[in-house]
């Protein structure tokens, strides 16, 4: 696969790596995720599997950092999940080699409905549910084997608060989140992962039939590009849109994400001290 391959026909911008770039960026992750497990005297890390894009990139890369032997994946359906991608998943971590459990979160989930079911019909709060029950999952297993969590995060998520709080964030490290979307999908190419896998239609699956792209907004590629030139980068909102062939109201889209997720990005507030 070619690095043009990741790219929509309408992406408004390129923000792919050099080959140069993608090793020395596969080379920082890879430094950065042993480094981590080092420092945190651990014997190696936990992955949540989706089948998704971020979260393969991230299990090939802690494979190459670390060694099959020293990662443990979990693959954890709910009724909410394509039965495909948790094939994708469980096909991840036999394609690398590595130790995986699959364990069913549905009856987890189903105990939370029953204690408080006013809110088991509320869509987000069902689908945040599930989130959060993987993110106690990954840490009980972690806890038990001396292990750090990995999580699966990217930039373009980060920045939008396009997460669960205290849910799929709820990690030790974030190896890929310093790259946009359209570089995930262009590193994953890079190290390997299968062209189906590179190129699928990305889903939190909090629910079925959800698309990020479709609770986003916009596709990944104008999201990145807005980001990259306008949030991240200097351009005004009127130079973005003529630049990007984007419009005012995406880029106000984008910036409303960044802004209304800011509390996502940090510690809880607490008062300021008082002083008396």
């Amino acid at each position: 696969m070619t690095s043009v391959d990741v790219l929509s026909e309408d992406a408004p911008f390129d923000l792919l790596f050099s080959d140069e770039e993608l090793e020395a960026h596969r080379e920082h992750i890879t430094t950065f995720i042993e480094d981590t497990v080092e420092a945190a005297g651990a014997d190696g890390a936990v992955l949540g599997l989706s089948g998704g894009i971020d979260s393969t990139l991230t299990a090939f890369l802690a494979v190459e950092a670390l060694g099959k032997e020293n990662l443990h994946g979990l693959v954890m359906p709910s009724v909410a999940n394509a039965e495909d991608m948790m094939s994708d998943a469980e096909g991840v971590a036999e394609m690398l080699g590595i130790e995986y459990d699959v364990v069913e979160i549905q009856p987890i989930a189903e105990t939370f409905f029953d204690t408080f079911p006013e809110a088991a019909d509320d869509r987000m709060a069902a689908g945040n549910v599930y989130v959060r029950t993987r993110a106690v999952l990954n840490y009980f297993v972690a806890n038990h084997e001396n292990r750090i969590v990995l999580g699966t995060g990217n930039r373009a998520e980060a920045m939008t608060g396009y997460f669960t709080k205290y849910g799929d964030q709820a990690v030790d490290c974030n190896p890929i989140g310093n790259l946009y979307k359209q570089q995930v999908r262009q590193l994953a190419a890079h190290v390997g992962v299968p062209e189906e896998l590179v190129l699928q239609t990305p889903s939190a699956e909090m629910w079925s039939g959800q698309t990020d792209e479709g609770e986003l907004g916009l596709t990944y590629d104008a999201l990145d590009a807005i980001l990259a030139l306008h949030v991240d980068g200097p351009l005004s909102k009127s130079a973005t849109v003529r630049h990007l062939g984007v419009t005012e109201e995406q880029v106000d889209r984008v910036v409303s994400l960044v802004e209304g997720s800011a509390h996502k990005r940090s510690m809880p507030p607490a008062p300021s001290a008082l002083d008396v």
